[in-house]
């Protein structure tokens, strides 16, 4: 008999499962997000730990991958396992998500590993918890100073109350605080009667976050001027901060009640047909990324799936190319600036749009300074521990903006602005003031 006739005799045995036996549970019921398949896509290439701005100069920092993937699994899997309280020295800048080939979704374990830090371990009476809250909620200590900003301006940089500052609260002393504006944006808005375009197709909700609000209404209004030379109709609906520095600092409950308030306002008026600008890209990488990888109320994928950097969205639904090819720049700001990109500009692909939208334009000249991070990172360098580490973060970007051609910067993030004046003395302007005194009469 050939092999061709072999009849085998084998009958495979009914599957027979122990009714009382429980599979065991590796991976517990997640609470509301389950991230276990992104940390099984992590085959340790450790790529994400070659890009993490923080691992790179300070050596008690065990990086991206042990922060996220391996801290995540020790959570899932060990009841009394106690978070590193290294979490904390992540600076939130996401160039690890970037630099990611598995996309892994490592800066969402941290966002949530550094929360339950915060919530579970760190002690609520001391002055790490306090320092850390107050900076996470700068959009509260502003909105009082912007009730006496002149005053607020000079108390906060007189060197007595920083000294004192640094000493009780660990805030490093070596920075200038930021000027408060003597008039917020929203109280302009509403003096000029809101929106000065109405429109049925073209509509905008500005989402113009903390800073804009209370330190450099300059930038909001040269949005709502150029936004407005377009036609489109601008709304301007109520918000809280973002909740970029709260992720950053484990306080996901403040970030929560936030995030709340801006999800509402703007998913009701992307119902009506607008879409979401903002002129800070971790505003913008807040909607987008973080608020649908940490909440799950209603309203919040909508609000991601139409939210924008401000230049952006006028270079996919206008020839925004095409009119600055045609315009040019007098008076102040015929400059040639010193560009950097934020981190969080980069994580949206938005790194190169500054130097390749400015490069027909007469009169300006932008040279990108490198993709350094800033080494501020919100609140991270603002810090006492910190404060050196940020500064050697950025000491690339200093030596590549002291050795380009102008002496004038350009970034659309408020904190990478702060840290580009405080390391080489230039003045920093942002994309949309530039736009604004070429395109707008």
């Amino acid at each position: 008999m050939s092999d061709t006739d072999h009849t085998s005799e084998f009958e495979p045995a009914a599957p027979n499962p122990d009714e009382n036996h429980e599979p065991t549970q590796v991976f517990g019921e997640a609470e509301a997000f389950d991230l276990r398949s992104g940390a099984d896509s992590c085959y340790k290439c450790s790529s994400c730990d070659t890009s993490c701005p923080v691992a790179e100069v300070d050596d008690d920092f065990p990086g991206p991958k042990f922060q996220g993937p391996e801290q995540w699994r020790l959570t899932q899997t060990d009841e009394d396992y106690e978070v590193d309280e290294s979490v904390t020295s992540c600076s939130n800048c996401m160039r690890c998500d970037d630099a990611c080939p598995s996309g892994v979704p490592l800066s969402q374990m941290h966002n949530t590993t550094r929360g339950r830090y915060v919530d579970e371990q760190m002690s609520k009476l001391s002055v790490e918890y306090w320092r850390n809250r107050i900076l996470a909620n700068y959009r509260t200590s502003a909105f009082f100073a912007s009730k006496v900003p002149r005053l607020a301006t000079a108390a906060m940089n007189f060197g007595p109350a920083r000294w004192v500052m640094e000493k009780t609260l660990g805030v490093t002393s070596e920075r200038d605080f930021p000027e408060f504006a003597t008039e917020t944006f929203t109280d302009w808005w509403q003096a000029r009667g809101g929106a000065q375009v109405q429109s049925t197709d073209k509509r905008v909700a500005y989402f113009h976050g903390c800073y804009a609000e209370y330190n450099t209404p300059e930038v909001a209004k040269a949005l709502v001027r150029l936004f407005e030379h377009f036609g489109y109709q601008v709304a301007v609906p109520e918000q809280g901060c973002s909740g970029t520095p709260m992720f950053a600092n484990g306080m996901l409950d403040d970030a929560r009640r936030d995030a709340e308030t801006n999800v509402a306002s703007l998913s009701a008026l992307v119902e009506e047909g607008y879409d979401a600008v903002c002129s800070c890209t971790s505003c913008s990488m807040s909607l987008r990324q973080e608020y649908p990888e940490l909440f799950d109320f209603e309203g919040t994928a909508d609000v991601a799936a139409h939210t924008y950097e401000a230049v952006e969205y006028l270079r996919i639904h206008e020839d925004l190319s095409g009119a600055v090819a045609e315009a040019d720049v007098a008076g102040e700001l015929a400059e040639e600036f010193a560009y950097h990109a934020p981190c969080h500009a980069r994580n949206q692909g938005l790194d190169r749009q500054a130097v390749e939208l400015f490069r027909e334009l007469d009169g300006v000249d932008v040279e990108d300074v490198g993709d350094s991070c800033s080494g501020i990172s919100g609140t991270y360098g603002w810090k006492e521990e910190k404060y050196d580490y940020s500064m050697e973060i950025g000491e690339e970007m200093f030596d590549h903006m002291e050795g380009a051609e102008g002496e004038t910067g350009m970034t659309e993030c408020p904190t990478c602005a702060m840290q580009m004046e405080h390391g080489t003395g230039y003045e920093i302007r942002h994309p949309l003031e530039v736009l604004e005194a070429a395109l707008v009469e």
